[in-house]
């Protein structure tokens, strides 16, 4: 399992537009990389549209945003312009980026067993060294606060840890 501290997987992927990104292209940045299953299911639309919500505060703290997942980057352009999604999106339809950062992996549903993206998110440096993981994300929780339920976003979680780690 990969660690805070570690240093975080290199990778190179096509995003939405088939443009290559590359991690030592992001030296020097924060970077927040997040896996989810699929395009255009609930869970990741939430997640997207929370992320394409949150990205000028994320700008802020010259954070890029990458979301990943193994649909490619033709499904990736019509979630985005369905969605109307700023952030990049990346295609790793060959499943390395998800297996060098250890999120494919077997997954139970309705009594079937398969392998799959278990949504996580991870932080990374500007020296490229993982800084925070979050594993089996939920993207919007429900919690009581004070007798009131109030929901939380995974994206304003993530937002929160960056301006710790950070110090702002």
């Amino acid at each position: 399992m990969l660690e805070v501290g570690q240093s975080a997987p290199e990778f190179c992927a096509l995003n939405q537009d088939d443009i290559e990104i590359c991690s030592r292209d992001l030296l020097g940045k924060w970077i927040v990389l997040y896996f989810y299953p699929k395009d255009m299911t609930p869970g990741c639309i939430n997640e997207a549209c929370d992320f394409t919500a949150a990205e000028p505060e994320f700008d802020k703290l010259d954070a890029i945003i990458l979301g990943v997942s193994p649909d490619d980057t033709k499904k990736h352009r019509n979630f985005i312009e369905k969605k109307e999604l700023s952030i990049t999106l990346l295609a790793d339809v060959d499943k390395k980026m998800c297996e060098a950062y250890q999120v494919w992996q077997l997954k139970k549903f309705m009594g079937k067993e398969f392998m799959g993206v278990v949504r996580t998110t991870f932080i990374i440096n500007p020296e490229g060294k993982i800084a925070a993981i979050w594993d089996k994300v939920s993207v919007r929780k429900k919690k009581t606060v004070k007798g009131e339920k109030i929901e939380i976003l995974h994206a304003n979680e993530v937002k929160e840890k960056l301006e710790e780690l950070q110090g702002k």
